[in-house]
């Protein structure tokens, strides 16, 4: 009977233990304080000053274990990382102007334009992609909000009708342009671009109200909150989309429908739950089994992005006041982990290559440039959370 009893429990004890070590591995969200998002953030930003080349483009991937730099572009991430520097000057340090100007300098020379509007092209293919132009537009209203100068606001509604000469009735838009015959490529979207091209658009209603900008946005807002996900056969609804998001965050004093906001808390949940994933992984074999390797910083940052946008629309909004504090833990806890996983100036120091590592973030011995620009957005964005979180 006895041995019956103990057996029992031994089984149930394993059982207990392992199901503690799997399925309900402790969250792990380092501490973090403001100044130090701050810190991290301008590493993300040296980072980038010192992998920028003469021409404008930035160092695209290095591979710490080989001190070597594998090459490639990509422009897209090339407008990116230059908005991340923008957004950084709008922070309020414009010590990183000089090198945003260069990666703007790099676009602005590499314009097509086509019937009044114009594109960032790509020089290496001569294609035309909406990411790469709504994220030029996007990182000159930082530039705006940055400096107050209005001295590219010509090329800036320029860039906006090149962004709606691709919106579809829908709302949604088509991922390229075709050069050669002058026309929009059919059937193509991407889930990415359209979410970059929407912020865009509501940025400029920001600066030029009552030029029609909003109407845009709005149409593409509707697209995203009713049909995209059903149309891109998602199978985890909703895409977690931090561009999507940001255009939330940017609307939040409009005059948002319900379905808006429907759409706004299911994103605040899909973040909020790969930031608790997230905090359950470790950087060793047993967790990498159970639960796949830690993300890298590209995809985190994003995550840690799109919940402050959506903090900012739940602070204004009281469709979603319940779930403010929420998401105030969940940036806590993104950033933390961002913060936590950057090389050190420490570490760095013990490698080959110092200028290459040092506020980086690796998977598996790579870093790649949109990986530091990702960071760098959702630490920045993070830093007044925390302070808020802090206060009495």
């Amino acid at each position: 009977m006895k041995r019956g009893l103990l057996f029992t429990l031994s089984v149930w004890l394993v059982g207990a233990t392992m199901i503690r070590a799997t399925l309900l591995m402790p969250h792990q969200c380092p501490a973090i304080t403001p100044g130090a998002a701050i810190v991290a953030a301008r590493e993300s930003a040296s980072w980038i000053e010192r992998a920028q080349l003469e021409d404008g483009r930035y160092v695209y991937e290095y591979n710490r274990a080989t001190d070597s730099e594998p090459g490639g572009y990509n422009v897209v991430r090339h407008a990116g990382v230059t908005m991340s520097l923008y957004q950084f000057a709008a922070g309020g340090d414009l010590s990183v102007l000089p090198a945003a100007d260069l990666g703007m300098d790099y676009m602005v020379e590499h314009l097509y334009r086509h019937d009044g509007w114009a594109a960032f092209q790509n020089p290496d293919d001569n294609g035309v992609q909406l990411g790469a132009s709504a994220l030029m537009l996007a990182g000159l209203m930082q530039r705006r909000i940055a400096t107050g100068d209005p001295s590219f606001d010509t090329l800036s509604r320029q860039l906006a009708r090149g962004l709606v000469a691709l919106q579809l009735e829908d709302g949604a838009f088509l991922n390229r342009w075709d050069v050669r015959t002058g026309a929009p490529v059919p059937g193509e979207r991407s889930k990415y671009a359209t979410g970059e091209a929407f912020w865009s658009l509501t940025l400029m209603h920001r600066f030029f109200p009552g030029e029609g900008w909003d109407g845009y946005a709005l149409k593409t807002a509707d697209y995203l909150a009713l049909k995209r996900d059903d149309y891109e056969d998602q199978k985890f609804p909703p895409w977690a989309d931090q561009w999507a998001a940001y255009g939330l965050g940017e609307m939040a004093n409009w005059p948002l429908e319900d379905h808006h906001i429907v759409y706004a808390r299911s994103l605040a949940e899909r973040f909020g739950f790969l930031i608790r994933v997230e905090s359950q992984r470790r950087d060793n074999w047993f967790s990498k089994a159970l639960h796949g390797r830690q993300a890298r910083a590209a995809g985190m940052g994003t995550w840690v992005e799109g919940l402050t946008s959506l903090h900012h629309l739940a602070a204004t909004d009281p469709r979603m006041a319940d779930m403010e504090r929420k998401l105030a833990e969940r940036v806590d806890c993104g950033a933390g982990m961002l913060a936590d996983r950057q090389v050190s100036p420490e570490e760095s120091a013990r490698t080959p290559n110092p200028d290459r590592t040092r506020g980086a973030w690796f998977t598996y011995d790579i870093t790649r440039m949109d990986d530091q620009q990702h960071a760098l957005s959702g630490l920045l964005r993070a830093a007044p959370i925390i302070a808020h979180r802090e206060s009495p």
